[in-house]
């Protein structure tokens, strides 16, 4: 009997080794296991350093609108990561006591299927007369073989001046990978 439980153990020790060795090449390009950062904690944070930055020049009561953040090589295309990021953002703002109005809803806002909404320089007056909107939250992010480069600005309507502007990245860990994947 004790020579089956050394067995077993050995057996079971070697199948660990080669599923951790498993994971380890095949979750990063360039060698070595990514984990995934804390989304939720790094977009409320990201959200509350726009808020200090924008400081005294949000007015009480302004009405802000988020929108998808967008790939930096094709500011087109978003992901499910840009528009959860961007969802994100909207309901720390929410928590904190801004004045969100949800886009998602919204039929006159550029909304292409799958992408989310973008906020489109030459619409930009015209949503903000249309939606009482006073700021907007924009945001792109780049995807690189072991982080996710992502900026996020806060930026008046009337006369497009960044308000609040903070970058940040996330490990590219296996959640990240599949968010990304437009």
């Amino acid at each position: 009997m004790k020579l089956s439980k050394i067995i077993y153990a050995l057996l079971l020790s070697t199948l660990i080794a080669a599923t951790l060795s498993a994971c380890t090449t095949s979750n990063s390009k360039a060698g070595g296991f990514v984990s995934d950062a804390d989304i939720v904690a790094l977009s409320y944070k990201a959200a509350d350093l726009l808020m200090e930055q924008a400081g005294d020049k949000i007015k009480p009561n302004s009405n802000t609108i988020v929108a998808s953040y967008a790939d930096i090589n094709n500011l087109s295309v978003s992901s499910t990561f840009g528009r959860i990021a961007a969802q994100q953002v909207a309901s720390r703002l929410t928590q904190r006591g801004h004045k969100i109005t949800e886009m998602l809803l919204r039929k006159d806002i550029y909304i292409q299927e799958r992408q989310g909404e973008f906020v489109l320089s030459r619409a930009l007056k015209n949503i903000s007369v249309e939606h009482d909107v006073t700021q907007v939250v924009v945001g792109t992010y780049a995807v690189a073989s072991r982080n996710i480069y992502i900026t996020a600005k806060l930026i008046r309507t009337s006369d497009s001046e960044i308000l609040g502007s903070v970058d940040y990245t996330l490990p590219l860990g296996p959640d990240m990978r599949q968010l990304t994947r437009n």
